[in-house]
């Protein structure tokens, strides 16, 4: 199957990377481009892609309105943030819109490659750096909110899998740390999911911060 993407960003050569890179691969193909987040959701309505690649920062409409947007009207499609440092202190307004990943600017296009393909798969990817951004923003976040009674719908294991989860590990890291099989860890992760209703492990690191699960300062 192949994965058809919209690029959004207001710079052309980024575009044009972009472009050359997805559609140089079998399985990925560039189906539209937006200049700015008024046009990527005009572009999105039309071609009804998989995946949109979106930047931050554009005129008009910023990519989180634009992403917002998106998911709302179109919910087979995912989006995928591009980010850069500066811009942080809009991760989590993303998290709430539920994106599919973050990736900076400076990532490898192999990185890039693969979010593109978990998000059209329904997975998620963070960043390593800008994960531990995120988490470095819940850490100094006000006290948690009424989310921290939704915890109890979880099982002892699930609850776990959830902290570890939100603490940067991977399905394998997380099997290893709880002496679980992956295959168990994917099964409980998938449970927290659909009990706590949320869409991805981006929004999975959110919540886990927002019900205080992991304590402020990174515990």
């Amino acid at each position: 199957m192949t994965v058809r993407v919209v690029l959004a960003d207001d710079e052309t050569m980024v575009r044009a990377g972009l472009r050359l890179l997805l559609d140089g691969e079998p399985d990925l193909e560039v189906v539209g481009e937006a200049a700015d987040g008024r046009e990527v959701l005009v572009v999105a309505r039309s071609v009804r892609p998989d995946v949109v690649l979106m930047d931050i920062r554009m005129p008009h409409v910023d990519g989180l309105a634009a992403a917002r947007q998106v998911l709302a009207e179109l919910p087979g499609t995912a989006v995928v943030v591009l980010t850069t440092f500066d811009e942080d202190a809009s991760v989590d307004e993303a998290l709430r819109a539920g994106v599919s990943g973050f990736l900076l600017k400076m990532s490898a296009p192999e990185q890039l490659l693969e979010a593109v393909r978990r998000a059209a798969a329904g997975q998620a990817l963070l960043d390593p750096a800008v994960t531990a951004r995120v988490i470095a923003g819940y850490g100094s976040a006000p006290a948690p909110g009424p989310r921290a009674a939704e915890l109890a719908r979880l099982t002892d294991r699930e609850t776990d899998v959830l902290r570890l989860v939100a603490q940067g590990l991977n399905n394998p890291e997380i099997a290893a740390r709880l002496f679980l099989g992956e295959a168990t860890v994917k099964t409980h992760f998938g449970r927290v999911l659909a009990k706590l209703g949320l869409r991805d492990r981006a929004q999975a690191v959110g919540f886990a911060y927002e019900s205080g699960l992991v304590a402020r300062g990174g515990g």
